[in-house]
């Protein structure tokens, strides 16, 4: 159906590992009864399928990240289905597109690492043929959902447009095939559409770098709730962090487990795709990377996309 566009996150043998600072601060007694605490602890991390998120949590789902006592438990789905999970506070951690903290309602604090981030490149539209703006506008669009920060951004561009939201890994095929004229592509499909014939429309990156004087695109962001304890969170916090380095430090292995669930992807184009989403950047998106986001969700509010002001709050 067609839609016209309204104007609107075993204990282990020894405790040393456990927030060392934190224990030296308390006594002994205290330290053993939160690490006590936390050993108790199930936490659930939701992560997209997407090479680039698969490839920052290896170092934890493979073992080789001491998790510390804490029992984690990690769920795959699409961005669109964190995306509605987060607007409920469903997960303790979870990645979500930067457009959806906007109706996450304080549920969630940021991270600082574990974002994907855009260097002047980004999100997508790709077409038949090559079109302009104007052309652009006029045409049906295939989108992988309505919370994702590439339908903020083309909503930031374009304005008001006729879409239609199909899973994220059919939209090429659906513009190819003509079920759509222009397609919104979050993915991989970034550095694969020209295999299909399609026609790169704009770089909504590209467009987002002009427009700010040089600030990445915020494609995706790690959350954690707000409810969980602060020591715990911050736990968290270091494992998913540790994991995005080891799997930096690894890189081929974790390409090898990245790409198990994604057989059409070749060792090339992920490689592209990780050089792309997961460096410096998704080790801490720095002043910069916050300033992104606190933009892009400005931008919306300021336009009526966004109902009301957002309120940002990181964990560093």
């Amino acid at each position: 159906m067609w839609r016209a566009v309204l104007p609107l996150a075993a204990q282990p043998a020894t405790l040393q590992p456990l927030n060392k600072k934190i224990c030296e601060l308390l006594t002994p007694r205290k330290a053993v009864r939160i690490q006590e605490e936390m050993a108790q602890q199930r936490i659930t991390i939701g992560h997209s399928p997407d090479t680039d998120d698969i490839f920052m949590v290896y170092g934890l789902v493979s073992g080789h990240i001491d998790t510390r006592g804490l029992m984690l438990d990690f769920v795959a789905r699409d961005i669109e289905t964190l995306n509605t999970w987060a607007k409920e506070g469903k997960l303790e951690v979870t990645a979500m597109s930067a457009h959806a903290f906007a109706y996450t309602r304080n549920r969630y604090r940021i991270l600082t690492h574990g974002a994907s981030m855009g260097e002047n490149y980004g999100p997508i539209v790709v077409t038949r043929q090559p079109c302009t703006l104007d052309e652009l506008r006029q045409m049906r669009f295939a989108i992988p959902g309505t919370l994702t920060s590439g339908f903020l951004m083309l909503r930031l561009l374009l304005g008001d447009f006729i879409y239609r939201q199909t899973r994220f890994n059919a939209i090429l095929d659906e513009v190819a095939s003509g079920e759509a004229d222009a397609g919104l592509i979050i993915y991989e499909g970034q550095l694969t559409f020209q295999q299909q014939g399609l026609h790169l429309a704009v770089d909504l990156g590209q467009w987002w770098h002009q427009q700010t004087g040089g600030l990445p695109f915020p494609l995706s962001i790690n959350a954690i709730r707000t409810d969980l304890d602060a020591t715990l969170a911050a736990t968290v916090s270091d494992l998913l962090k540790q994991s995005v380095r080891f799997g930096l430090e690894h890189r081929q292995e974790a390409l090898v487990y990245a790409l198990h669930d994604n057989p059409l992807l070749d060792m090339t184009t992920a490689n592209q795709f990780i050089d792309r989403y997961v460096n410096f950047r998704t080790l801490d998106m720095g002043a910069d990377g916050k300033r992104a986001v606190a933009e892009l969700l400005k931008r919306g509010y300021q336009q009526g996309i966004l109902s009301e002001a957002v309120e940002i709050a990181f964990l560093d």
